[in-house]
């Protein structure tokens, strides 16, 4: 079979830094992405901004040429990946109270951020046996991955975190005596807000993955890894192994939760309809919308379409990037 070149480059970006006119940047931005055929989704607050973005990559590059010829954006990172098809479906601008939400009133990452660690010295810091690492995912996200001895808090949304920090630094609890704490996340931005928490909260030696553990799978050689399983990424591709190659995960078209090969072998597993997670919750109203969407989907792809997938029954669509601004479950780097 003959390999097909990839022509979307997706691109995952954020940046804390002090963005008082944010909301005069929305409709530039947008109108930017649209001419380019960029899409995905983008939050400005006035923390900062936050998203992942695809397209042809000239019309990605220019994006990021446009924002990084505002000054405060000049030292923007972004992390990116090659895929065959478009992973996201529309462009998306949006304006919010924070950029990734952990409704904690006052906190400014931009300046108060813990210690920076570099892919290549994260094994060092996380091997060392009197460093409490945490992950600071949601909870099916660390289901499918995460680093050796990694600590997982089962919050259910970002927002969550504030209240697990509380209960474990009580008497026997991992945080009491506010030991050195060493966090990650995605593409760096929780883990980011999070060590300026543990700031807040009286933690003195806090660190956090630069770059996330996407910038670990692309830097550190799979040999040398403490990483282990898939990371959970929030477009298309669903999860990225090391290198950064596409994993082994699909995504329930229903509640989009990450599915692996257990899940997709489930009597419960219905494409575009149902899955382990999210059988018997829909009405029988709901499972038939949802089959037809999963039928003109199909329709779609044998015509060589897209097809733009309607808002799923009885909840609010999750699709490009609600967690940066809402829960952390959609687009949170």
């Amino acid at each position: 079979m003959d390999s097909v070149t990839p022509r979307f480059l997706t691109a995952a970006l954020y940046q804390f830094v002090d963005l008082p006119d944010f909301a005069a940047l929305r409709d530039p931005l947008q109108s930017l992405c649209d001419t380019h055929g960029v899409r995905g989704m983008l939050l400005l607050a006035p923390e900062g901004i936050n998203g992942t973005i695809a397209g042809e990559p000239q019309g990605v590059h220019a994006v990021l040429a446009w924002l990084r010829s505002d000054a405060r954006f000049a030292a923007l990172q972004h992390k990116e990946a090659l895929a065959e098809r478009m992973p996201f479906y529309r462009m998306r601008v949006r304006l919010k109270r924070e950029i990734v939400t952990l409704g904690v009133p006052g906190l400014n990452p931009a300046r108060n951020a813990g210690t920076y660690v570099k892919p290549e010295d994260w094994n060092a810091l996380i091997d060392d046996p009197s460093v409490v690492v945490v992950d600071t995912r949601n909870n099916y996200e660390v289901g499918i991955g995460t680093f050796e001895r990694a600590i997982n808090p089962h919050t259910q949304t970002f927002a969550e975190f504030p209240a697990w920090v509380a209960q474990q630094s009580q008497p026997g609890g991992v945080l009491a005596g506010k030991p050195r704490v060493a966090m990650f996340c995605t593409g760096g931005i929780r883990c980011e807000k999070s060590t300026a928490f543990l700031k807040s909260q009286g933690f003195d030696e806090v660190y956090h993955l630069e770059g996330g553990i996407l910038k670990y799978l692309e830097t550190v050689p799979e040999d040398a890894s403490r990483w282990h399983g898939d990371c959970f990424v929030f477009d298309e591709r669903v999860s990225v192994g090391h290198g950064l190659v596409p994993g082994h995960h699909q995504l329930c078209r229903s509640c989009r939760m990450p599915l692996g090969e257990a899940e997709l072998q489930s009597p419960h597993y219905v494409p575009g309809v149902s899955c382990p997670y999210c059988h018997g919750t829909r009405t029988p109203e709901q499972e038939r919308a949802l089959a037809e969407r999963e039928r003109q989907m199909q329709l779609a792809r044998q015509r060589g379409h897209e097809h733009i997938g309607a808002q799923q029954p009885g909840r609010p669509a999750r699709t490009a990037t609600k967690d940066a601004g809402d829960d952390g479950r959609d687009g949170a780097t």
